[in-house]
């Protein structure tokens, strides 16, 4: 059999189409609700008097949305083309796959209006509302099943390290999820369930999105590039240092709380060691780089996944020193914080999915991008309104921090922050401009006629 009918046999795309055109959805529903908290800091709230559209509300419907509904349903893609190829069969049942999207997308559906109408639980990342949590656990569980069946059946020898990376992310998921969602709302009350919250809130990070994050990374580029990885060597190094320093992480998210100080320090060294052992995940990539430079400028996909590892470079840096004490004394509860978070869910992991839709929609939908301009605009439209985002609550984080050491009136720093606040928006408004632009490629891409030999090539690239 040769690459082509192989690739169209192992591969379902109209579940890759469904789940991408789910993520760019839900990536819509986010960033409007993102947009709509940010005017209510110009008193300029479109929502004003109603209830169940008050900020704090629309605030859980913009992360919720951004990690469950936009992140995972586009990883969700890439697993289902990563997967089969890399272990030459399918995905153990195509109706479960339907059975899996319909379900996610019903349990994001309930998450917003459970949410809006009051039922968020008060975990931070946790605030599915209580009667949606068993859905989601199932739904892990179907899920592990369908896209772990081929990895244990297949018939290769030995695992890609991508495949190490997804193995991992399906069997800490469902772990992390009910550790955060359960045990403190119903058994780990206090300090304690304050612990167990900030290790809920870094997992979901370290032990879902990046572990499947980094996974595609690995399979996509070495494709794309057409050379393999730099070094199998530091691959297992990320790997297991990911798998030994992440999990201890996630108490420095209350630092300079009753949690003793012991959990505390010990989170400050493993994140600060986590950061070195990411820096061997970028070297290896930019080592795959090397003599392929030219890939940034003539592969959109290629240019979005090394900005996001560009970002993550810069993420992991910051993170190493505002983790420690001396920076938190100033950086503590300020917009550093929502800058550093916008720079990782969005700038890392949101670009690397925009280099999925990249590459993958045209497969899905079995067309040439129409208007290759429009997704070189959006590139440069989001990435400048991010890089200014970023730079504004950076500088926001400092004027407040800084604000607050000197013990001046708490109105003062709410004036001196307003400038920022204004930045904030407009960049984001820029950002949204972007994505109207993606929006209308991926839609001006998919109603044209299908043209079978770019699925061809596609599927003989990816073999």
């Amino acid at each position: 059999m040769n690459a082509t009918v192989e690739g169209r046999l192992l591969v379902r795309y109209d579940l890759i189409r469904a789940h991408l055109t789910a993520a760019a959805a839900f990536m819509v529903v986010s960033m409007l609700g993102g947009l709509s908290y940010s005017f209510q800091l110009h008193n300029l709230y479109p929502f004003s008097g109603i209830e169940w559209l008050s900020p704090g509300r629309v605030r859980l419907v913009h992360t919720n949305m951004a990690a469950y509904g936009f992140i995972a349903n586009a990883f969700i893609a890439g697993l289902l083309f990563a997967i089969p190829r890399l272990t030459r069969r399918p995905i153990l049942s195509d109706a479960l796959g339907w059975v899996i999207f319909g379900a996610w997308q019903l349990i994001m559906v309930l998450t917003i209006v459970g949410q809006l109408l009051g039922y968020g639980q008060a975990i931070e990342w946790g605030e599915t509302p209580i009667f949606v949590d068993p859905l989601v656990m199932v739904g892990l569980v179907l899920l592990v099943i369908n896209m772990a069946a081929p990895i244990v059946t297949t018939k290769e020898e030995g695992l890609y390290v991508s495949l190490w990376y997804f193995l991992a992310a399906f069997a800490w998921t469902g772990l992390v999820y009910f550790m955060g969602n359960y045990l403190p709302q119903f058994w780990v009350p206090g300090t304690a369930g304050a612990a167990i919250t900030g290790l809920f809130i870094h997992d979901l990070v370290g032990l879902f999105v990046t572990p499947i994050g980094w996974g595609l990374m690995y399979f996509f580029v070495p494709m794309l590039l057409r050379k393999p990885i730099w070094s199998h060597a530091l691959s297992l190094i990320g790997f297991w240092g990911i798998a030994f320093f992440y999990p201890m992480q996630g108490v420095h998210h209350f630092l300079f709380s009753p949690i003793p100080m012991y959990a505390q320090y010990g989170a400050v060294i493993a994140t600060i060691a986590i950061e070195v052992v990411v820096l061997t995940v970028i070297v290896n990539f930019f080592g795959t780089l090397h003599g392929r430079a030219e890939a940034m400028r003539g592969n959109l996909a290629i240019r979005w996944f090394y900005t996001g590892m560009i970002f993550y470079g810069i993420t992991c840096l910051q993170c190493a020193f505002h983790v420690t004490l001396t920076f938190q004394k100033i950086i503590h509860f300020t917009d550093w914080v929502v800058g550093h978070a916008h720079m990782v869910m969005f700038g890392v992991f949101g670009f690397w999915i925009f280099g999925l839709f990249v590459d993958l929609w045209p497969r899905a939908v079995g067309r040439d991008w129409v208007n290759p301009r429009l997704l070189t605009m959006h590139y440069w439209m989001t990435t400048i309104g991010l890089v200014l985002m970023i730079i504004d609550l950076t500088a926001a984080g400092l004027v407040q921090g800084f604000s607050w050491a000197s013990l001046a009136p708490w109105s003062e720093s709410v004036i001196a922050s307003q400038p920022f606040w204004i930045a904030r928006t407009f960049s984001g408004l820029l950002i949204i401009a972007g994505q109207a632009l993606f929006l209308y490629a991926l839609w001006i891409t998919a109603r044209e006629p299908a043209v079978t030999p770019s699925l061809d090539r596609a599927a003989v690239e990816a073999a």
